[in-house]
């Protein structure tokens, strides 16, 4: 099996994924689709935040700047993932982050994701 290099696996990065995608929040494992566990409700109201991707550099692409989410009160956040579209849409990455848990409605600083593709073990 062939191995894609740093340029091979940048060019599929930018090319296979969209310059601005959705970045959504989840509470527990987000499952294989990404579809399990994203927060819903809250005032204000949670939503997907757009983000925009930086050039991929070393087989990996990241979002080019911090996103504030409103998270609703009993919330724990635990998972990230990238969609498509503001709602619906198709996940195209998933990650867990650092875990933070709202007893009264607050906000979630994404600080970065970063999407990489790695080699066979």
């Amino acid at each position: 099996m062939g191995t894609l290099t740093a340029t091979g696996k940048n060019t599929v990065l930018d090319s296979g994924l969209p310059a601005t995608l959705y970045a959504a929040l989840h509470s527990g494992a987000p499952g294989a689709d990404g579809s399990a566990n994203e927060l819903t409700g809250g005032s204000p109201a949670y939503a997907r935040k757009a983000v925009t991707m930086a050039a991929a550099s070393a087989g990996a692409r990241a979002i080019s700047a911090a996103v504030t989410f409103d998270v609703p009160a009993g919330s724990t956040v635990a998972y990230a993932s990238l969609w498509t579209a503001a709602t619906g849409g198709s996940c195209v990455a998933t990650d867990d982050v650092t875990s933070e848990t709202f007893a009264a409605q607050g906000q979630y600083k994404l600080n970065s994701f970063t999407v990489s593709i790695s080699d066979p073990a």
